[in-house]
């Protein structure tokens, strides 16, 4: 289907070589040849039906963990709008939420509904879709320990509906296909009083802003935790193995936590490839870990 077809059957919610720059929290990044905002799940569904098998695709979720090319991306980037953003009750412990839901507004509607477990949530950035993607976590808690199951739709626009036992969740992975789009979640937590929700999020936030950089353009943690090769955190082996003040262009590491890399200004994507390439060869080099990213590489 050419761009005059896409255009009549779509109309303002397709967009030709669209700048990416401003929809990631590192503030970087090009244009993608095909940007398409999905209004709902049958207009999805029909989007996929026509594009799907014959392009690439990514769906960009908040942003909060992505690194994207400042060249053009040769395919479909897929942005859900505000309809995936429903959250409900289902039972008195089980909540249901689209993809497009923060975790944060996913911890206070388990708050106001005094159900404990959604706590964590409260200081991931991000949303569900990309949460559940790369079973996302901090303070000894992860998607996995409260996913019930997940509603996706695949490439051919075929709806399928997955139980959390059947996804081989891992530290950061959920094994799942990136050409699975997530729809909605449901999770399981437990009664809890109110108050005592409200003060364990007071205490994880206070701790985050402690030890973690914020209202800057950070993405979050960049490198995953070496769990199978290394006793030591991330943090620890680039301290000891880098020069922190090392930069490339406007890309650096955050003088708050060095497995968070900042851009100062203008950074551009070679810059921040750069400064992840730098860090991840100089570990190897003096600990003889291999470190994996934990961000999102769009190229």
């Amino acid at each position: 289907m050419n761009k005059e077809d896409l255009l009549f059957e779509f109309k303002q919610n397709i967009k030709f070589d669209y700048n990416l720059k401003k929809k990631n929290w590192f503030n970087i990044g090009g244009n993608t040849k095909i940007y398409y905002k999905a209004e709902n799940l049958k207009e999805l569904t029909k989007f996929l039906k026509i594009t799907g098998n014959k392009e690439k695709i990514f769906v960009l979720g908040g942003g909060s963990n992505t690194l994207i090319t400042d060249k053009t991306y040769d395919g479909v980037v897929i942005k859900l709008s505000n309809n995936f953003k429903n959250i409900s009750l289902l039972s008195e412990d089980i909540i249901i939420a689209g993809s497009s839901v923060s975790d944060k507004s996913l911890s206070e509607f388990a708050m106001n509904n005094s159900l404990g477990g959604f706590e964590f949530l409260s200081c991931i950035p991000g949303t569900v879709g990309g949460g559940i993607k790369m079973n996302a976590g901090c303070f000894n808690r992860e998607f996995k320990d409260i996913l019930i199951s997940v509603q996706a739709i695949n490439k051919s626009g075929q709806v399928i509906m997955i139980p959390a036992k059947d996804i081989d969740f891992k530290y950061r992975d959920s094994g799942l296909s990136n050409d699975l789009i997530f729809l909605s979640a449901s999770f399981k937590g437990f009664k809890k009083n109110l108050n005592l929700i409200r003060t364990e999020m007071a205490e994880l936030k206070e701790k985050k802003e402690k030890a973690q950089p914020t209202r800057i353009k950070t993405s979050g943690s960049t490198f995953k935790n070496p769990l199978d090769q290394s006793d030591k955190k991330v943090w620890q082996l680039i301290k000891e193995s880098v020069p922190l003040e090392k930069s490339f262009g406007d890309a650096c590491i955050s003088e708050k936590h060095c497995n968070f890399f900042v851009n100062r200004g203008n950074a551009k994507f070679d810059d921040m490839k750069k400064l992840i390439d730098f860090v991840s060869e100089s570990v190897l080099k003096k600990t003889g870990v291999k470190l994996q990213t934990e961000i999102k590489i769009l190229e």
